[in-house]
């Protein structure tokens, strides 16, 4: 499972949070700021191990949780990507809409206003 799949459920999303704000945490300390069992909170942690974005080390009987920073930079580094090749893209519609506005066929229909010289109406501009 990739990183952004994991963090698509609103539990995964709270731990990694939690994590975020505390640094380090035990299984035990997540599981007990929910109200679902502990088997479901440990198979949320399972997804985040899986997709690398915590990591996990045993210390006696305890397993202590903390994220892992470079999975979070990867996200970061696609987000970045995509949001220069949407900007990219943007820019280049607003230009054609811009264009399209100056010279397409709404342009071309408008009528142009007319002002009184004396008294005769001339086209504006002329």
């Amino acid at each position: 499972m990739n990183g952004f799949a994991a963090i698509a459920d609103p539990t995964r999303r709270r731990i990694v949070e939690m994590l975020a704000a505390a640094g380090r945490l035990s299984a035990g300390d997540i599981s007990s700021r929910f109200d679902s069992s502990a088997p479901a909170i440990s198979q949320h942690l399972k997804v985040l191990r899986e997709a690398e974005l915590v990591h996990m080390e045993k210390q006696a009987q305890q397993r202590i949780y903390s994220l892992n920073p470079a999975a979070f930079d990867d996200m970061e580094s696609w987000i970045s990507r995509m949001r220069g090749f949407w900007t990219a893209q943007f820019d280049a519609l607003e230009g054609f809409l811009a264009a399209d506005a100056e010279t397409g066929p709404a342009a071309k229909g408008k009528k142009r206003k007319r002002k009184k010289i004396g008294k005769t109406a001339t086209r504006k501009g002329e």
